[in-house]
């Protein structure tokens, strides 16, 4: 029984990975949930699921040949309870991970503490003068401060917080920026602080949100000069924002710290590292609760995509000892940005995640004083 198993396996399982091989490495298959959202599946990694499960049904129906067919349905029947309680066990898993990652709750984190070098930043921009702005965009109302330069100016710096956090905790660059002689505007996320909405998106519907502000700042004056600037998930928003065809000519040039590649890569790392949970099944499941319920897979918010075709310079930054973003992202975004595109590049010695600007305040203030004079003087 044994050798004819094994025969078969040796004979069948050949050919069948061929014939998957030869239409996989062609097509996209697509599975259509809704008139509005489709399941899209890129041929390697089909291939290699389809590989998998073909690899443990021909073994498991090779065995079940040889077994009576009263053992057979007891197999089945335990078979398809185990298979059952595993899809509840990662549905329940699902819906709790897509609660942490992607909806909105109203405790911010990343608040400048009272022992950090820049606290002082943190005083002195609270006794600055500075008025509420809002906007609407996709139907949400969105707010932020706007605190004028001392000496009128028309060069204004869009500020955007990162994950979990709100304009309050961006309060220390807004002073940096201040100082450097330039006009802030520091709005709050869809999803975050005062403004409105229940989802997190990690840069996919945010950039839009940027843009729209760019875009509200420059009918306000058209004379604007606006340098983005953001800070981890905030990095990553202005980035994807940078090739977009909306985003309007005031917009001179970016500035990003410690931003991720695209969420799907920082999303599987925090699983690894956080939950040591591997990407299979739980990571492509809340993905696909992504899609269903804001209508984009993690893959699709892509910094090094948007970079590519990238044509605003762009510095980058990034501690040296950041495990939250791990500081090979920053590498894989200055290389994936468009060629001929000035870009630069700061990885600040011994510095964590979001901690360059406190880690080196001098460096970190040098280097943007000098990339700013460059190119939104």
């Amino acid at each position: 029984m044994l050798l004819f198993l094994f025969s078969s396996l040796a004979f069948s399982t050949p050919y069948i990975i061929q014939t998957l091989k030869a239409p996989t490495q062609k097509i996209t298959f697509r599975i259509s949930i809704s008139q509005k959202h489709t399941l899209i599946f890129p041929p390697r990694k089909l291939y290699n699921i389809i590989d998998c499960l073909y690899w443990f049904y021909n073994i498991f129906s090779c065995i079940m040949k040889f077994m009576k067919k009263s053992l057979r349905k007891r197999i089945w029947t335990i078979l398809i309870a185990i298979i059952s309680v595993l899809l509840i066990l990662n549905l329940g898993a699902t819906l709790y991970f897509y609660q942490i990652a992607c909806v909105r709750n109203n405790q911010p984190i990343g608040q400048v503490k009272t022992s950090s070098p820049n606290y002082s930043l943190v005083q002195k921009f609270n006794k600055l003068p500075k008025s509420t702005e809002t906007l609407t965009n996709n139907d949400l109302k969105l707010d932020a401060w706007y605190v004028p330069a001392e000496q009128k100016t028309n060069n204004t710096v869009i500020v955007v917080h990162g994950f979990r956090q709100d304009k309050s905790a961006m309060r220390h660059y807004g002073q940096l920026f201040h100082e450097l002689g330039y006009n802030v505007l520091m709005p709050d996320n869809r999803g975050a602080g005062n403004s409105q909405g229940n989802f997190i998106t990690f840069g996919y519907h945010d950039k839009f949100d940027v843009i729209a502000w760019a875009k509200y700042l420059t009918d306000k004056n058209p004379e604007s000069h606006i340098s983005l600037y953001g800070l981890s998930m905030g990095a990553s928003t202005v980035m994807m924002a940078s090739s977009e065809k909306s985003l309007p000519s005031s917009v001179k040039n970016i500035i990003e710290d410690c931003g991720y590649t695209n969420a799907w890569d920082e999303i599987v790392y925090q699983a690894k590292e956080s939950y040591n949970i591997p990407a299979f099944p739980l990571v492509y499941s809340v993905s696909l609760e992504s899609k269903i319920r804001q209508g984009w897979f993690f893959q699709e918010a892509s910094a090094t995509k948007a970079l590519a075709k990238d044509k605003l310079p762009i510095l980058l930054i990034h501690g040296s000892k950041d495990t939250y973003v791990p500081t090979s992202m920053v590498y894989e975004n200055y290389k994936s940005v468009k060629p001929g595109t000035p870009k630069e590049m700061l990885v600040v010695k011994n510095a964590a995640h979001a901690r360059s600007f406190e880690t080196n305040p001098t460096l970190y203030r040098q280097t943007i004083s000098k990339f700013m004079k460059t190119y939104n003087p």
